[in-house]
């Protein structure tokens, strides 16, 4: 049985994508399906998006398709990639300020088999290693766009175990063109849970640390 944790407040998202980024690793999202059935993920892996970022879907300004960006935080933003893969951000900081957090990989808990099915995998390791994977694995798509991670019932984020400081690493983001050198992937260091291995990955600083936050 997976003990049932508390949700996060509305203020810990209130903050940057950087600050909230490393501090959702080892914590876990949370699924309920149509048919009661419930997904459980723990977070090992996440990509902080500022407004100013030059990768960041923000970096031109308010669209339809980034309208929840710019919304209040907590609330999941989902958008589509290469016109089939969906992908779920947690949207941070100030309203108007559009910042978010990509979840990128998770190792699954709970309803693998309902998750192995909607993946048409047969390793655990193949459910949720990815953050398109993982949207498919957890059957999220654009009607998610907007839900509220905070009080939702169909999806949420509770707190759980976390991870020791000296765990996590930062590094290059994936997949991305411009500012791809900035560090601002987080993982849990050694995870088999990651999308692909940290590589090159540094230590979070101790004035990382300080920003540490409860739910």
């Amino acid at each position: 049985m997976i003990a049932v944790g508390r949700r996060f407040s509305r203020s810990f998202f209130g903050r940057s994508a950087l600050a909230v980024a490393p501090d959702l690793l080892g914590h876990d999202l949370v699924r309920v399906l149509p048919d009661g059935t419930q997904l459980r993920a723990r977070i090992v892996e996440t990509e902080a998006y500022e407004q100013h970022d030059p990768a960041s879907h923000a970096y031109r300004g308010r669209t339809r398709r980034n309208e929840v960006m710019f919304g209040p935080p907590g609330h999941l933003y989902v958008y589509l990639t290469y016109g089939m893969h969906h992908c779920m951000n947690v949207v941070t900081g100030e309203a108007g300020h559009a910042c978010a957090v990509l979840l990128r990989a998770a190792e699954p808990l709970e309803g693998l088999d309902q998750m192995a099915a909607r993946r048409g995998a047969d390793r655990d390791r193949d459910l949720c290693s990815g953050p398109a994977r993982w949207a498919q694995a957890f059957e999220v798509d654009r009607g998610f766009d907007g839900d509220d991670v905070v009080s939702g019932t169909r999806i949420w984020l509770e707190w759980a175990d976390g991870i020791r400081e000296d765990r996590i690493v930062a590094g290059p983001r994936i997949g991305v063109t411009q500012a791809a050198d900035r560090p601002w992937r987080f993982c849990v260091s050694g995870s088999p849970w990651l999308s692909r291995p940290a590589g090159s990955a540094i230590r979070r600083s101790r004035s990382a640390a300080a920003s540490r936050s409860s739910p």
